[in-house]
């Protein structure tokens, strides 16, 4: 009995931390409900659950009218109420969330274990984000969505530094950015399935270039340690290397890398040994949520692939890869959207060591990237915000 006692301590403990993650956090600002006016839960007419700041935030100053950020259904901030529910569920686990002072130290997590220490973001901020890159020099965070502008820099403690891409017609603007990537000198690329374009901003949002009637469909984008530009061309099937002379905005060469994949979107590139991965969603009967992850050689020789169905064998449940990346050891990570979760698949010549990193606070992640610090950015589209990961030792 003592035994079983000591082993459900972390196990509490585990649950505790997403009670409060899931539960007891208002998914807009992120902030915690309390018993306080401002952070009080209210029911909106639709069933889901904001604090009242927000409710405010989002409501019309005259009509007070305002609309779900989650599902869109439309509402009057003065017809929302308190979730009883939320609250009685605060003062319930009041007593257990705050530590005691003679607590026992929690044992470290294993290495590679990650766990969410802050995000940003949120409804309004960020509308249907679809990609994520780092500024290699800033470390400077940026996010293409859905919004009137359509790219997003935040600063490294998340806060809005600022945003450019207007949403519009002219070939300057972005009609439905895709993915993102910042290059070496900290030039902005951005794939634009609208007007199928690339386009390239300063790290200020001026355009420098826009490569129209090059791609079928550009999709995914990466930036190469040798400052070139991997695309992904989704209904062409190939993988292109172009390289550009960034401060004049001239497309210096272009290079057809792949030519036969199968709907390649996500597309990422290992600065420890030059691999590149990209990620295939093939059609087919029985193939509309079947997912292969293929990585080459710098010499662009495949070294190992592995569809859902081989990942299949090794998880139990359902995996559909909607991102993917390189950690600093060279193993390659992806996103899961049917989880949803964060696997490493291990070093492309071991396919598949599949290794679950992030187990939960996700909803559906579609981007993914690792900072210097090898702490690890999530782009929660559903959530309409950026989770930062670390190894969390207790």
């Amino acid at each position: 009995m003592g035994a079983e006692a000591a082993g459900s301590g972390p196990a509490l403990r585990e649950l505790l931390r997403e009670a409060e993650t899931s539960l007891l956090e208002c998914k807009v600002c992120f902030e915690r409900f309390g018993h306080r006016q401002q952070r009080r839960p209210r029911n909106l007419s639709c069933g889901h659950v904001v604090c009242l700041a927000c409710v405010a935030a989002l409501a019309h100053p005259r009509t007070l009218a305002l609309e779900c950020p989650f599902c869109r259904r439309a509402c009057r901030g003065c017809d929302t109420s308190d979730c009883l529910p939320v609250l009685h569920f605060l003062e319930l686990l009041g007593s257990v969330l705050r530590p005691g002072p003679a607590a026992p130290r929690a044992a470290p997590a294993a290495p590679g274990v990650l766990t969410c220490q802050h995000a940003f973001g949120g409804w309004g901020t960020l509308v249907n984000p679809t990609g994520l890159a780092l500024c290699p020099k800033t470390g400077r965070v940026v996010v293409v969505h859905d919004g009137k502008r359509r790219v997003k820099v935040f600063d490294s403690g998340g806060g809005c530094a600022h945003q450019f891409g207007e949403k519009g017609d002219a070939a300057q603007d972005l009609r439905y950015p895709v993915d993102v990537t910042v290059t070496n000198d900290c030039h902005v690329v951005v794939t634009d399935a609208g007007d199928r374009s690339l386009k390239v901003f300063d790290f200020f949002g001026q355009i420098k270039l826009v490569l129209g009637g090059h791609f079928c469909l550009p999709w995914g984008v990466e930036t190469t340690p040798q400052n070139g530009v991997l695309v992904t061309d989704a209904e062409a099937g190939s993988l292109h290397l172009l390289e550009v002379d960034f401060p004049e905005g001239v497309l210096r060469r272009t290079e057809r890398l792949q030519a036969h994949l199968r709907r390649p979107r996500g597309v990422a590139v290992s600065w420890l040994t030059g691999a590149i991965a990209v990620l295939e969603h093939p059609l087919g009967p029985g193939a509309c949520s079947s997912t292969t992850v293929k990585v080459f050689s710098a010499s662009m020789q495949l070294i190992g692939q592995v569809d859902s169905f081989g990942l299949s064998l090794f998880f139990p449940s359902k995996i559909t890869a909607s991102a993917v990346a390189f950690d600093h050891q060279g193993n390659v990570v992806v996103a899961d959207t049917s989880s949803p979760a964060v696997l490493c698949l291990g070093k492309p010549e071991e396919f598949p060591v599949l290794k679950p990193i992030v187990t939960h606070g996700l909803s559906h992640p579609v981007a993914l990237t690792f900072t210097k610090e090898s702490s690890l950015l999530v782009l929660d589209s559903a959530a309409h915000s950026v989770k930062v990961y670390k190894v969390d030792w207790g």
